[in-house]
């Protein structure tokens, strides 16, 4: 053990959501180090952000770096189905501010991530790249810090009152405390890669994400970056996409590119930069969001399917949300799990109502045209939902969807660790 540092917080992660709750707690004055085990830049999928992404940007300080930024401005979305046939784009200024709300981006998270990095950096939080933690340090059953080995294998402790868990999908507590819970209904299987040259929209149009529908439920995402950039990729049930045996990722993306014609088209004129990715079953939740000594944001938390590209907004609205329940929580001088409940409930509020239409999507029965012809007074909740304004009561937009869908309960999760009582300690 090289030394013994203390702190009043600890990050393990320095992701959007690890340096977005670093930002605010130094900015609050405290004393936070930010753990994480890549060095920076480095590659991530999750590059396109929805409307209300906007007010966390904007409580971080980084909308003015954003509007300067050479990223691909997102005004819109559009919907394709397997003939080519695209809707009209969705403007997202037609319902919210277009100098604010409506304006987001499509983003590389290389460069992304370093802008978030660098602010954390700025506000005075202390980020220690290529620090790859190890376990946990609990006392009597509160986390008190961690311990951690640096790139050249030096072993360090860093205590502190409360740990923030923003590992990503690593998700380390709740993988190591066997606290991570699949989706019953979201089994999904994502391949994807990047194109240069490919055809994309001009003007305002350039920026907007398209999904564009395969059989069975599938979809393609497209999402114009800037350098004439392109990420791409397929979404859909497992057993769809590795049929006939197939396991390659390029020979499964390769064989979905004439299920739709519009992606086929796009991608006629590019050129793949090479590598393909896979990822399956990528949604789930942590069973808890806290324990005592112990709060999890971002993926760390859970994460959702990509159809509605919530990720991004998410990880960030909760590193901001976290990080002001664990100011309050150092302020009062209790870091107990319990401290964490409203946060909880609201992270499982914002999952819940778009994990809903997630749900919708999916189903073959349901339109979401279909539903806002039947249900026009439902046409402004399922915009704002879809754009990130997810704390609303949404019953209303849930009872419509019932008319073609069975909407499903809330998960029963994300709730703070209950406190093992001397009594079941001893049992």
């Amino acid at each position: 053990m090289n030394s013994v540092e203390t702190f009043d917080c600890i990050v393990i992660g320095g992701g959007p959501a690890g340096c977005a709750a670093a930002t605010i707690l130094a900015e609050y004055g405290h004393r936070v180090v930010v753990l994480e085990r890549e060095k920076f830049p480095r590659y991530h999928i999750g590059e396109s952000m929805i409307p209300f992404t906007y007010p966390s940007l904007e409580r971080l300080g980084l909308v003015p770096v954003m509007k300067q930024s050479g990223f691909v401005k997102k005004y819109s979305v559009q919907f394709v189905s397997p003939s080519g046939h695209a809707s009209q784009p969705f403007y997202f200024f037609n319902r919210y501010d277009r100098e604010t709300i409506a304006q987001t981006w499509q983003v590389l998270r290389s460069e992304f991530d370093e802008i978030l990095m660098g602010q954390a950096r700025s506000k005075g939080a202390d980020v220690r790249e290529q620090h790859t933690v190890e376990e946990f340090l609990r006392e009597e059953g509160r986390y008190v810090g961690v311990r951690a080995r640096n790139a050249d294998g030096e072993q360090f402790e860093f205590r502190a009152p409360v740990t923030i868990d923003a590992s990503g999908r690593d998700a380390v507590a709740a993988t190591r405390n066997a606290w991570r819970r699949g989706d019953p209904m979201l089994n999904k299987v994502a391949v994807w890669t990047y194109y240069e040259g490919s055809k994309r929209d001009a003007g305002l149009d350039e920026g907007q994400t398209t999904v564009a529908f395969i059989p069975h439920k599938g979809w393609f995402w497209h999402i114009p970056q800037h350098n004439n950039r392109v990420s791409v990729g397929v979404v859909a049930d497992g057993k769809y996409l590795t049929r006939d045996g197939l396991k390659d990722p390029q020979a499964i993306f390769e064989r979905e590119i004439p299920s739709n014609k519009w992606i086929q088209d796009r991608l006629s004129t590019g050129t793949c930069t090479g590598e393909y990715w896979l990822t399956a079953e990528y949604t789930f939740r942590s069973e808890y969001c806290s324990a005592d000594g112990l709060i999890l944001v971002g993926d760390a938390y859970g994460f959702l399917d990509p159809v509605f590209s919530s990720g991004l907004m998410l990880a960030l609205k909760s590193g901001v949300a976290g990080a002001d329940a664990v100011h309050e929580a150092l302020v009062a001088g209790d870091t107990s799990a319990e401290r964490f409940r409203a946060y909880g409930e609201m992270m499982q509020r914002s999952m819940e109502n778009m994990r809903k239409l997630v749900y919708a999507f999916y189903d073959p029965n349901v339109s979401f045209r279909t539903v806002t012809e039947r249900f026009p007074e439902m046409n402004g909740a399922l915009t704002d939902c879809l754009s990130g304004d997810m704390e609303k009561d949404y019953s209303a937009l849930h009872q419509a969807l019932g008319e073609w869908t069975k909407v499903p309960d809330d998960l029963p999760y994300g709730r703070p660790q209950p406190r093992r009582t001397p009594e079941l300690v001893a049992a």
